[in-house]
């Protein structure tokens, strides 16, 4: 089954090199023009999962920790393990959890020997949510398919490098 991505969901136009995309023609050094393509491309992808995950009323921070709570079931996390696992590293943890609690996506418990902790456990209705979700899983690698497998392990080294 060939699976085609959507571009009209990202722009009204096919992805161009990042030069014709931001309108500008030279950058400082290619060690430049690869930080404004690093974000530029942080910001296409994540346009995307934005608007899929609208489908669901839910963020891409919000999915991100539901599939951390999936991870650990049937065991519940705690605020502290979310926080170190999340992605995004800025976004609020309690509040996240808060909103999901409201959708009835997840629930939390106070720590019956320490009162100041409170323990997250993914719902029923959040995994079937995640579910629904991982049926949409081929769209979003689909925007990988001009690289092969062995580029992507090389893009990957590179970026585990910059970060080290």
């Amino acid at each position: 089954m060939d699976l085609k991505v959507n571009f009209d969901l990202i722009s009204d136009h096919h992805p161009m090199k990042l030069e014709e995309e931001i309108a500008q023609k030279k950058f400082r050094s290619n060690k430049h023009k690869l930080s404004v393509n690093l974000i530029y491309t942080y910001n296409w992808l994540n346009s995307f999962y934005q608007k899929v995950f609208k489908d669901y009323h839910i963020t891409p921070q919000q999915f991100n920790l539901l599939r951390i709570l999936r991870g650990q079931h049937p065991n519940c996390c705690t605020i502290k393990l979310l926080k170190d696992r999340m992605l995004d590293k800025m976004s609020d943890a309690s509040r996240i959890v808060e909103k999901l609690v409201a959708k009835q996506l997840v629930e939390r418990y106070t720590d019956e020997q320490d009162r100041r902790k409170c323990k997250v456990h993914i719902t029923e209705k959040g995994l079937e949510l995640l579910a629904a979700i991982d049926k949409r899983e081929p769209e979003f690698y689909n925007f990988f398919s001009a690289i092969t497998e062995e580029e992507a392990a090389t893009i990957n080294a590179l970026l585990d490098k910059l970060r080290d």
